[in-house]
C-alpha cells in the first residue's frame, strides 16, 4: 500500500483532505507548496535581498542620494558605514546573521483580517520556527483588547493599526508608554462599504445622517473616512455619526440596519458582498494609493531587552512581507490563513481580496492587482500624516513636534550620522510626500497642513 493511503489499516484515519492526498485540508496543502517555495535557494536569496533593501531605502528614501553615497565611498565603506547607523542591529545581522535569542517563546496578537497576512502566514509556514522562536499568534476580539494586552505586557509584539503606537507613545486614550512600528504590515486593502439599500446613494454629500463604523478611533480607517466626507463638505462629527464596531462584527451590523456602512478592513467589505447585504463604494486606495494601514509592532522596553529576539521577529515577518508581495503566492496564501483559527472566512472571499479580482456588489467584477499590499516601509512621513490628522480632530492638543515622534515611533532612521562625517550634505531623507485625494502632503509642512482645513476642530 502507499505511504499516503492504507484503507484497510483499522489503526490509520484515512485522510484525503487536500487534492493530493497527503495532507488533512486544502490550508495543508497549500501551506506545504509555500513552504517548498520559501526553501528554495532563489527565494531565499529574494529574500535576503528584500530585507536588505528595504533597510536601504529606508535609509536612502531618494534614490539618487543613495546613488551619490555609494559612488562617493564604496559599496564595502557603505556597508559598513550604514551598518553603524541602524536603529536595531547591524544591517547584516537583520538580514542574515543570527545572535543569541534572549527570548524564545513568544505571544504575538493579531484581529482576524488580512492586513495581518504577513504576521498570521509567517506561523504556519514556519518563518518564526526557522528563526529559532517559538511563537504563538494569539487571535484578538478588538483594537482595545490589543493595546490593554500590550500595555500589561501580556502580548511580546502585536499587529497595530499603525495610528496605535503613536497614540500610546503620546498617552492619547492610554498611560503614555512608548512603542514602535518595525514594519507596516500592508498598504491599501480596505474600502466604503455602503448597505444595498443605498446603491443610488453614492455621492458623500447625500450622506447627512448616516451612522458609519470604524475598527478604532486611531485608526488609518477613523482619519480616511473624516478625510473623505469633510472633502465632501460633511462635518464627520456633526452631519454623521462614526461608531467604533470591531472589524468582525461589521458585517452583522450592517445586516441588522445598525450602521449605514463603514470604512473597514478585509475581508469584510468582501463579506459583505458575499452576503449581499452591502457593496463596495470605493476602494482607499482610490484615496490614498500606497497607504500604510496596520503595522507590526512592540515596546521600546521589548526592544532594547531582547534586540535579537526582535531582530529574529522582524527577518520572520519581513520573509513573510517578501512572499506575500508575489502575486503568484496570493491564492495559496489565501487557503492558508483562511482557515478557523486565523481569519475563519470562506476562501473565495479572502482570495478575492488578495488576488484583486473580485464582485463589487453592485454587479461588476473588477481587476485590481493592488488591491492589497505589503510594502513594509514605515515612513516616517506617513507617521507626521497620522499626527497632523490627530491634531485636526482634536485628539492632540498644543503644539506637536511632528517629526521627533515619528522618529520615535517609527523605526525608519537615516543616514544623517555617518553622512556627516563624510562630509556630505544632510538630506532630511525619510520624509517622502504622499498625494491624497489629489492634494499633496508635504511632511516638511505639517502644522500648516494641519490648519489648513476647513471643517477641523482645532
Amino acid at each position: 500500500m502507499s505511504e499516503h493511503f492504507d484503507p484497510y489499516d483499522a489503526d490509520r484515519p484515512l485522510m484525503m483532505g487536500c487534492s493530493c492526498g497527503k495532507h488533512r485540508s486544502e490550508a495543508d496543502h497549500a501551506a506545504a507548496e509555500l513552504r517548498a517555495r520559501s526553501e528554495t535557494a532563489a527565494f531565499e536569496q529574494y529574500s535576503n535581498e528584500f530585507v536588505e533593501a528595504a533597510l536601504v531605502k529606508a535609509l536612502f528614501p531618494q534614490d539618487a542620494v543613495r546613488r551619490q553615497f555609494l559612488r562617493a565611498v564604496g559599496r564595502r565603506s557603505a556597508m559598513a558605514a550604514i551598518a553603524s547607523v541602524l536603529p536595531v542591529a547591524s544591517l547584516q545581522a537583520m538580514a542574515q546573521e543570527k545572535g543569541a535569542l534572549e527570548k524564545k517563546d513568544l505571544k504575538i496578537g493579531f484581529i482576524p483580517i488580512t492586513c495581518a497576512t504577513p504576521l498570521i502566514m509567517a506561523h504556519p509556514l514556519g518563518f518564526y520556527q526557522k528563526q529559532g522562536l517559538n511563537v504563538e499568534v494569539v487571535k484578538t476580539a478588538g483594537w482595545a483588547l490589543i493595546r490593554d494586552k500590550m500595555l500589561n505586557k501580556e502580548y511580546d509584539a502585536t499587529h497595530f493599526l499603525s495610528p496605535m503606537p503613536l497614540a500610546i507613545s503620546l498617552g492619547v486614550g492610554s498611560n503614555a508608554t512608548p512603542m514602535n512600528v518595525a514594519t507596516i504590515q500592508n498598504t491599501n486593502g480596505q474600502a466604503i462599504t455602503l448597505h444595498v439599500k443605498h446603491k443610488d446613494k453614492r455621492d458623500p454629500k447625500t450622506w447627512k445622517g448616516f451612522k458609519f463604523a470604524v475598527p478604532f478611533e486611531y485608526s488609518m480607517h477613523n482619519f480616511l473616512l473624516r478625510y473623505y466626507v469633510a472633502e465632501a463638505g460633511l462635518d464627520p462629527d456633526k452631519d454623521i455619526q462614526i461608531r467604533v464596531v470591531p472589524p468582525p462584527e461589521m458585517v452583522a451590523n450592517l445586516r441588522a440596519g445598525n450602521i449605514d456602512g463603514y470604512l473597514g478592513p478585509d475581508p469584510f467589505n468582501q463579506r459583505a458582498v458575499f452576503e449581499e447585504v452591502g457593496f463596495i463604494h470605493i476602494l482607499t486606495k482610490d484615496l490614498w494609493n500606497g497607504h500604510p494601514c496596520c503595522a507590526f509592532g512592540t515596546s521600546t522596553e521589548f526592544i532594547q531587552k531582547n534586540p535579537n529576539t526582535f531582530a529574529a521577529l522582524y527577518r520572520a515577518v519581513l520573509t513573510a512581507a517578501a512572499m506575500a508581495r508575489e502575486a503568484k503566492n496570493r491564492e495559496l496564501i489565501a487557503k492558508v490563513i483562511s482557515p478557523q483559527q486565523y481569519l475563519n472566512q470562506p476562501e473565495t472571499v479572502v482570495a478575492q481580496v488578495l488576488t484583486g479580482k473580485f464582485a463589487d456588489g453592485l454587479g461588476n467584477v473588477k481587476n485590481v492587482p493592488d488591491r492589497a499590499d505589503f510594502d513594509p516601509m514605515p515612513w516616517q512621513s506617513m507617521a507626521v500624516w497620522m499626527l497632523t490628522q490627530m491634531k485636526r480632530w482634536g485628539y492632540l492638543k498644543g503644539d506637536v513636534n511632528y517629526k521627533q515622534v515619528a522618529e520615535k515611533v517609527f523605526l525608519l532612521t537615516d543616514a544623517k550620522k555617518t553622512m556627516k562625517s563624510l562630509d556630505m550634505k544632510v538630506p532630511d531623507g525619510a520624509y517622502p510626500k504622499f498625494t491624497i485625494m489629489g492634494k499633496v502632503f508635504d511632511p516638511e509642512k505639517a502644522e500648516a497642513y494641519a490648519g489648513s482645513f476647513a471643517i477641523k476642530r482645532t
